[in-house]
């Protein structure tokens, strides 16, 4: 049985009452105690605290909490409680090494130092002795909540900067490296799974002239709203990546031929079909597009390079042949040639030599 000092009773019995006055974010806490007495008071001041607050009573439900997804980050644990105790829950805890770090309080009447040091070594980060002050526990959690602070402000830190480090910064979609690296994935798991793949290569027409017209922060905004319409018109798991100035290169996984076109006339239309709102009034543009599908088959493997060097082969010809269109590129990994490019009416055309360097 734990003992109750004065100052725990008339907090129980007045839970609105303020310890210090000091405002408190909203957090998680997940309270562990056996006692329901003690249980009922720890709850009382987190809540007052401005804290959610899941309470149980062994540490068998105090386990079940924490799998879950969104499970606090901060655990009160008493460590004499059924099922398991402070210490396995400890241990427990500190095994899972994955996802967000959870700051663990441990909370107990034994107060000798080879105690303390069994809590510090199973993974606490911090131990209070019963009975304690009210004013120290929310001394120590406070600390514990700037670890958390400080672990999250990391975390968004490195999130920021990986998203930096493979997305475009102008339009958000994946970078140049990142989307090829995307494709050398997809062709490996097409070769595995002896599956389909469409690569796509779009290009914004007369995108000079947008620029000249209407100055290049018009021409940006143009550049992010194409590359959030090509997004947008894709499936989950699709991917689209700005290969250079103004054009993308969009893996299509799964897909065959015929499909393929579907997708390019979609990605076509979503912006043909609406002009683009800037700062200087709409702005009509339109994109071309040139299509490589590929089926892995035992003749034959597929190759990323011989893709994207198909799929822009077959946007030259869109390019040639009025830009605003779809043009298909069979692909032949059995025997590694260019492929023929062709149009709806699948007419043959000779592909543009890949050495030029702009388009308009």
């Amino acid at each position: 049985m734990s003992k109750f000092p004065a100052e725990l009773v008339g907090e129980l019995k007045h839970p609105e009452s303020s310890v210090d006055g000091r405002p408190s974010p909203v957090n998680a806490v997940l309270v562990a105690e056996d006692d329901p007495i003690f249980r009922r008071i720890l709850e009382s001041w987190f809540k007052k605290w401005d804290y959610s607050v899941t309470a149980v009573e062994n540490g068998l439900a105090a386990w079940e909490v924490l799998q879950k997804e969104d499970a606090p980050r901060m655990a009160i644990l008493d460590w004499m409680m059924p099922g398991i105790d402070g210490i396995e829950l400890c241990r427990r805890i500190r095994s899972r090494g994955q996802g967000a770090y959870l700051y663990v309080l441990l909370l107990t009447a034994k107060d000798d130092k080879q105690d303390m040091i069994a809590g510090f070594e199973a993974g606490a980060d911090d131990y209070l002795t019963k009975p304690f002050n009210v004013n120290e526990l929310r001394a120590r959690v406070w600390a514990g909540k700037r670890i958390l602070d400080l672990q999250a402000a990391l975390i968004r830190a490195h999130q920021a900067l990986q998203f930096q480090a493979d997305h475009d910064r102008l339009t958000t979609t994946w970078n140049r490296g990142a989307i090829l690296d995307l494709l050398v994935g997809e062709t490996e798991r097409c070769r595995r799974s002896n599956s389909s793949l469409g690569v796509i290569m779009a290009d914004v027409d007369f995108f000079k002239r947008v620029n000249d017209t209407y100055g290049h922060l018009v021409g940006d905004a143009v550049l992010q709203e194409v590359g959030r319409r090509l997004a947008a018109a894709l499936r989950s798991y699709d991917s689209v990546g700005r290969y250079g100035g103004e054009e993308f290169l969009i893996i299509v996984p799964g897909c065959d031929a015929l499909n393929l076109v579907v997708t390019g006339e979609r990605l076509r239309r979503s912006i043909a079909d609406q002009p683009i709102a800037t700062s200087a009034g709409p702005v009509a543009v339109t994109i071309s597009l040139g299509l490589a599908a590929a089926q892995v088959n035992e003749s034959g493997l597929v190759e990323s390079a011989t893709l994207i060097r198909d799929a822009d082969a077959a946007l030259y010809t869109a390019k040639a042949r009025g830009r605003n269109r779809v043009e298909t590129a069979t692909a032949r990994p059995d025997d590694g040639k260019s492929p023929s490019s062709r149009g709806g009416e699948h007419e043959t055309a000779e592909a543009v030599p890949l050495a030029k360097s702009t388009r308009a």
